[in-house]
């Protein structure tokens, strides 16, 4: 009977769906893939935002993040794995990057 049971549940998660969706999954890396999220610098919608306004010789300059929701595939791969300036290096899987791409691309 206990070998019926174990069957049973490996043959149940072997079927079973995953726990969420892939673009679940892209959302949440897109808030906070691993302590500050892209939403931080480029905004909910990926369009870009201002971080902060800067007094340089007197003068307010905008600091801002660029708008990625039309970026590239090349363009996002290559931020992600070699970021410059004050972009983060995040540690992503060319799974979560693709995910992450497509759901910027298409979701938002």
């Amino acid at each position: 009977m206990r070998l019926i049971f174990i069957l049973f549940f490996l043959f149940s998660a072997l079927l079973a769906d995953d726990f969420i969706t892939r673009m679940e999954y892209a959302k949440l890396l897109y808030s906070n893939p691993r302590g500050i999220g892209c939403n931080k610098c480029h905004g909910n919608d990926a369009r870009g935002e201002v971080i902060a306004n800067i007094k340089v010789k007197g003068e307010i300059k905008k600091f801002s993040a660029p708008s990625i929701n039309n970026a590239t595939r090349a363009v996002f791969f290559k931020a992600l794995n070699n970021p410059k300036d004050i972009m983060p290096k995040y540690s992503l899987t060319d799974e979560e990057m693709e995910s992450l791409y497509e759901y910027i691309t298409k979701q938002l």
